[in-house]
């Protein structure tokens, strides 16, 4: 008998779920026009990158090896060559008439001393006032050397400089690869659950919820049905932030395509659980979508991993960030487009994201059950 009922009604009630949404031209412009958007607006204005970094060089002496490097730096898109120094001194004017944000200085016969016991000297001098642009200069300067240098070896072995610097799975440093898998965890979670909490408070305040109390439709049901059109719809946009990500903000896609969809499709599952556990707890649509975009946004974005490192924070904030389930699907999606690794290196997140739906589900259907009480 419960079969048939559920056989019966469950499809009118999904039907009458999407008919909400198709007919709502705003619920519709959220679900699948603003995550484009976030995805491209996050994805280029949180950027660490740091380009056109102004770049002074002190040559004692203008060899072809120094001359090759300072032309391979200004070459790029990180660096702009703003011309030659001709004494120490000189730095310090420059950096205070900021006409320079990065010195190379080269040590007298530099290409001579490559190949003597004695060695070559460079340094790097850099305004450390902005740690961010100070540590990307020498980074992106240190890989410039170190590839000039490699290439150089294969004529003759320099002795003076050892550079042993290797950039594992982002050899370019670009941000998007740390920003963009959290940006999609944010994107999936908000939509998903701003728009599942507004769900069973429009019942109430449309007074269509009576329909569903004298329905012969379980509460798990309902609940059901209320969840299929948005978990649909939230493939979908999963989809198309996906290809964004991967053709317009260049992001790896190296491991498995099928266990990147699962590991999506149950964050998926958890964000529109509880999104529902809001709609069962607030009174207005109002309320529900303050509640999951103020008490979901912060958390997330200052405690999932998606901006500073959890291993930085206090003690009792790397705690609470295990409840929120952007920080594990965040860690597993880098370790699958990435680092291109195998399923059972995100066994632990996916067993924890999983766990996390279910529970959110126990939950909201009590709360609802008690709410039709």
């Amino acid at each position: 008998m419960a079969f048939s009922l559920f056989h019966a009604s469950f499809p009118a009630f999904v039907r009458k779920e999407f008919l909400h949404i198709f007919r709502d031209r705003r619920t519709m412009l959220i679900l699948l026009v603003m995550p484009v958007i976030q995805i491209i607006l996050f994805g280029f204005a949180l950027s660490t990158e740091v380009k056109n970094i102004r770049l002074a060089v002190i040559a004692p002496t203008h060899d072809e090896a120094t001359r090759r490097i300072v032309e391979q730096m200004a070459a790029g898109e990180y660096f702009t060559f703003v011309g030659y120094l001709d004494s120490p001194e000189a730095v310090d004017r420059a950096f205070r008439e900021e006409t320079a944000d990065f010195v190379v200085a080269f040590g007298p016969h530099f290409a001579d001393r490559l190949y003597t016991p004695e060695g070559s000297q460079i340094r790097w001098i850099t305004d450390a006032t902005d740690t961010n642009t100070a540590t990307a200069a020498v980074m992106y300067a240190a890989n410039i050397v170190s590839g000039r240098l490699s290439e150089q070896a294969a004529v003759a072995s320099p002795r003076g400089i050892t550079l042993g610097l290797r950039m594992l799975y982002n050899p370019q440093m670009k941000s998007s690869y740390g920003f963009v898998p959290g940006v999609m965890g944010l994107i999936l979670i908000l939509i998903c659950a701003m728009m599942t909490s507004v769900s069973i408070v429009r019942e109430k305040e449309t007074g269509t919820m009576e329909v569903v109390l004298v329905s012969p439709v379980k509460p798990l049901y309902v609940m059901l049905a209320k969840m299929t059109p948005y978990f649909v719809l939230s493939l979908v946009n999963f989809a198309s932030v996906l290809v964004l990500s991967v053709t317009l903000l260049d992001m790896p896609q190296e491991g498995s395509l099928f266990w990147v969809t699962a590991l999506s499709m149950i964050y998926i599952l958890a964000a529109l659980s509880l999104g529902l556990l809001i709609s069962t707890v607030t009174r207005t649509q109002t309320a529900a979508m303050l509640a999951s975009a103020v008490v979901l946004m912060l958390p997330v974005i200052m405690l999932s991993g998606m901006i500073f490192p959890i291993e930085n924070m206090p003690g009792i904030l790397q705690a609470f960030s295990c409840i929120i389930p952007a920080r594990w699907y965040i860690h597993a999606l880098k370790k699958l487009m990435i680092e291109g690794l195998p399923v059972a290196y995100v066994l632990k997140e996916l067993g924890i994201l999983s766990a996390m739906a279910l529970g959110l589900m126990l939950v909201s259907l009590k709360k609802f059950k008690n709410r039709l009480e």
